[in-house]
């Protein structure tokens, strides 16, 4: 007892005495890192508060050494815990705020561009972005049980203490990526993070250490996450996906569901609602979503037949997503489709532009040298032919004509929307239209209404040579019928021969071989587009009796199927008929007025106009000029179709060689 009372005396008698030396009272009033961490090293008792969630939160660093190597290592503790005045514990607390990471990278970010050193300091500008980005994402949201704090603050992700993220391609920095997972998951994302453990990327990263496996930060970014519901997630994540996985991205790109996706606009099938999110398995795994025994059932998320999907059928399983024509091996189907596509087009493409550039050149030289091509004498014209023209259409087909004009620029604007949907242009004008389900529905009713047009001019063709009194005089090879004959060839050769000067122009009668071509072109297009759409528009009828990769060639078939009548109908189509040397100025208006000059009529068809003649029919043919209200009408919606035309070829253009 007595012992102890002498030591408390003497231990008085020491602090007192050293109360009195200037250097102790100058250390004990210090806050330097020193003296912070003789209290706040871990090596003694911890310090911990409660906090307002009911948890302990520790108040020292557990490991000084990392705190020395970070980024922070040469700031003192005070720099950022400004509002700690004193070394005694509990601290008294100053004015200023609590320790903010976003607050003090902001002050030092507008320092240093007021000093104008944002080049050598650019690392700060970067974390100020990051500061930006994240006021903006799902962490920075007030969290859903406690509305007075955030979901996610800087410090839980990083470790303020020791935070030192390696440089970019670094052995460290490899290492430091491969942790994100468990900061993620140990600290928020627990069930996420079992998932994860499991899966295809989880073992790579966890198991074998492979650090170009994907961590978290690889789909949902690291300062500007997205809520997995909201529509830019679900629109970026397959571009995260494809930085990995780019053959797979590409292909998938190639499909509907990867063409709205890209328009930007999330509510199709994405990688993870195919793949899974967290728990990503390979697909010969028996337990992986995509594993041929439990593919429909994948299908059937969203083709469930609830709202305007009807429930998925048996061929969904063999649809291909990532199929391709470049493995035979493994796409046969679209291997074989592809490269017949692509002979089709290139000989087509081959044979009409050489065949339009060679016209071009020889009426141009005609006309520069003033020849003209009429063919026949005006002896013999009936009374009261002066001032009159020929009647070339009647109004049926003008006004199917019309509506086909219309509906095809629709269905060429809506479609090359979708088929080049990496375009810049083409999500605006998908926005513009009302989003990806309202120019879908565009695309079908202008589809629906071509198809109409042409099945009533089928059957009206039908009724006229078979069942009418026209049948009785119609020869299906004569002059007036639209069938292809020889001398539809004779006709092709002698036009090569007079483009290089080896023979005269050929004389055509009612209709020319590429009026031919166009009018069946339209046979073919209904049976390719309109055939291959039909199948696509119903996936669950089609499916039900018809294989899965029956989607990827008719895919396929319908686009670039569609490609070769837009280009073929903007270059080709519209140089026969408005941009030939003797057509110009623009536009030819015969389809809107449905009579031609008599001049024009006996050089562009002088075989017909003998025959008429010669027959005495020709009266018959002959009407009033159009007034000039709608002669000026005709032009104006001519030069209308045109301008819109040739936009759709630019756009198609545009498509094409940026997709290369």
């Amino acid at each position: 007892m007595r012992v102890s009372t002498i030591a408390n005396w003497i231990m008085a008698g020491v602090v007192c005495v050293a109360g009195a030396l200037p250097g102790y009272a100058a250390a004990a009033d210090k806050l330097d890192n020193a003296g912070c961490l003789s209290c706040h090293d871990g090596k003694k008792d911890k310090i911990e508060v409660d906090t307002a969630q009911g948890e302990k939160r520790a108040l020292h660093i557990v490991k000084p050494d990392p705190y020395a190597k970070s980024v922070h290592g040469d700031m003192q503790c005070v720099a950022c815990h400004k509002d700690i005045t004193d070394n005694e514990a509990p601290h008294k607390k100053g004015a200023a705020p609590k320790a903010s990471c976003v607050s003090c990278h902001e002050q030092l970010w507008e320092t240093v561009k007021k000093d104008k050193l944002t080049k050598e300091k650019e690392r700060l500008g970067l974390v100020v972005k990051n500061i930006e980005a994240y006021k903006k994402s799902f962490h920075a949201r007030p969290d859903r049980d406690d509305p007075s704090r955030v979901k996610a603050t800087c410090d839980q992700c990083h470790d303020t203490h020791s935070f030192n993220v390696p440089a970019r391609g670094t052995a460290k920095r490899l290492e430091w990526h491969m942790t994100v997972p468990n900061v993620c998951g140990e600290k928020c994302h627990s069930d996420q993070l079992e998932d994860y453990a499991g899966s295809a990327h989880g073992k790579q990263v966890l198991d074998e250490h492979n650090p170009k496996a994907a961590v978290c930060t690889d789909c949902h970014t690291s300062h500007d996450i997205s809520g997995a519901s909201a529509e830019s997630f679900k629109t970026a994540i397959t571009e995260g996906c494809g930085s990995c996985h780019s053959e797979e991205l590409k292909s998938y790109r190639g499909t509907y569901h990867g063409q709205v996706n890209r328009l930007g606009y999330g509510y199709t099938a994405k990688c993870y609602d195919c793949h899974g999110s967290h728990g990503i398995l390979k697909s010969d795994d028996p337990a992986a979503k995509t594993n041929v025994k439990n593919r429909l059932k994948t299908c059937k998320q969203c083709h469930n037949g609830k709202k305007d999907l009807k429930e998925a059928t048996p061929g969904f399983v063999s649809f291909g997503p990532h199929a391709n024509g470049h493995d035979f091996k493994k796409y046969p189907e679209v291997w074989i489709a592809e490269k017949f596509m692509i002979a089709l087009l290139i000989g087509v493409f081959a044979f009409f532009w050489a065949h339009t550039i060679l016209w071009f050149y020889r009426e141009w030289k005609d006309r520069t040298v003033g020849k003209h091509h009429l063919r026949v004498s005006a002896e013999g014209l009936p009374p009261g032919a002066a001032g009159k023209q020929i009647r070339r259409f009647g109004p049926i087909w003008r006004i199917a004509h019309l509506i086909f004009a219309i509906c095809t620029m629709t269905l060429v604007l809506t479609g090359i929307s979708a088929l080049y949907a990496e375009s810049s242009w083409a999500p605006v004008v998908v926005a513009t239209l009302g989003g990806a389900k309202a120019a879908g529905l565009i695309h079908r009713v202008a589809a629906t209404l071509f198809l109409t047009i042409f099945f009533s001019h089928f059957a009206y063709m039908v009724y006229s040579l078979t069942i009418s009194e026209r049948r009785k005089s119609f020869k299906w090879f004569g002059p007036d019928s639209l069938v292809p004959n020889w001398q539809d060839l004779k006709d092709i050769i002698g036009m090569f021969k007079w483009f290089v000067g080896k023979g005269p122009k050929p004389t055509f009668d009612r209709w020319t071989y590429w009026e031919k071509f166009d009018y069946w072109a339209v046979f073919w297009g209904v049976a390719i587009i309109g055939g291959s759409g039909t199948l696509l528009a119903f996936p669950s009828v089609t499916a039900t009796y018809l294989p899965g990769w029956v989607f990827n060639v008719l895919t396929l078939v319908h686009g670039e199927e569609a490609f070769l009548a837009a280009v073929f109908l903007f270059t080709v189509h519209f140089f026969n008929n408005h941009f030939r040397p003797d057509k110009l100025p623009p536009p030819d208006v015969v389809m809107f007025t449905g009579s031609v000059e008599l001049e024009e009529f006996m050089s562009e068809h002088p075989a017909h106009y003998r025959r008429l003649v010669e027959t005495g029919r020709l009266e018959k043919y002959l009407v009033k000029a159009p007034s000039a209200p709608m002669t000026l009408g005709s032009k104006l919606l001519g030069l209308t179709l045109l301008a819109i035309g040739l936009t759709l070829l630019v756009l198609v253009g545009n498509g094409f060689f940026g997709a290369l």
